[in-house]
């Protein structure tokens, strides 16, 4: 069932509920003692001081505290972008989890560019130690200054 198609529903049976519970009300409020009328009098004002701030806020465009959530339909799938909104408990961590899996995959991706960009350096290394340590030289040719610019040049 669609939370939508609910929704209305929802507000449609607390409205009828809360019609139906002000006419009584105010059918037996004769029939009250003078102390409870003043309470509830003073109860009403109260609520609607309250009702009145609320419409006040409600006027004022307010930054949301998180993102909201927004569906778009396309072949009768409804999909849900990533954002917070009011949501169930058991699905905002989800959605936060999901937030986060991009930003994981990326930090993933960058330590395996790091990790292989090491590895071609040992590798590099060790092919030039291969080669020093096979090669027939005299022990003084290694501390020789131009030995480093005859070892970056390319064998013939």
């Amino acid at each position: 069932m669609n939370p939508r198609r609910r929704l209305p529903d929802l507000q449609a049976i607390e409205a009828r509920l809360a019609a139906r519970l002000g006419a009584g009300l105010t059918e037996r409020a004769g029939q009250l003692p003078h102390d409870v009328n003043e309470r509830l009098r003073a109860a009403r004002e109260q609520a609607l001081a309250r009702a009145a701030e609320v419409r006040r806020t409600a006027r004022r465009p307010q930054v949301a505290a998180e993102p909201a959530v927004v569906e778009i339909t396309r072949g009768g799938a409804a999909l849900a972008a990533l954002g917070g909104g009011q949501g169930h408990g058991s699905a905002r961590w989800w959605e936060r989890a999901a937030a986060m899996l991009p930003l994981l995959v990326l930090v993933c991706g960058l330590l395996l560019i790091q990790r292989q960009a090491e590895l071609e350096q040992v590798r590099a290394a060790a092919e030039v130690d291969v080669l020093l340590l096979a090669d027939d030289l005299p022990p003084d040719a290694y501390s020789d200054p131009g030995f480093a610019e005859f070892l970056r040049e390319p064998a013939p």
